[in-house]
């Protein structure tokens, strides 16, 4: 089973972490989001080192197939964020076993 992390998982992680409220943490995070989507669409990329950089590709006109029936049709072209992990996270997620799916989900952030 897959645990998702969100926003306020992280307000309240960097709360604990800081000794502060999460209510003063959650706005920077917030903020933190918003610049990074504020950058991305000016179509700068975002580099957060030791994580991985997120830039945005562009992705032309293309022919899909519905796996169900075989019928062909056009994807319209788009633009997509994509995520690059860092050389350290990559290392770091090859050096930790991950849970399977019938392995107990751990608390995120040391709970």
């Amino acid at each position: 089973m897959s645990k998702t992390i969100t926003r306020a998982m992280l307000a309240e992680a960097a709360a604990r972490r800081t000794g502060m409220h999460k209510s003063d943490i959650a706005p920077f995070v917030d903020s933190m989001f918003a610049h990074m989507a504020a950058a991305l669409m000016d179509g700068e990329n975002v580099k957060l080192t030791a994580f991985g950089s997120f830039q945005v590709r562009k992705r032309a006109e293309r022919l899909g197939r519905n796996p169900r029936t075989g019928e062909e049709h056009k994807i319209s072209p788009r633009q997509t964020v994509v995520f690059t992990p860092s050389a350290q996270l990559r290392e770091t997620l090859d050096a930790v076993e991950l849970p399977g799916p019938e392995a107990k989900a751990k608390e995120p952030f040391g709970r």
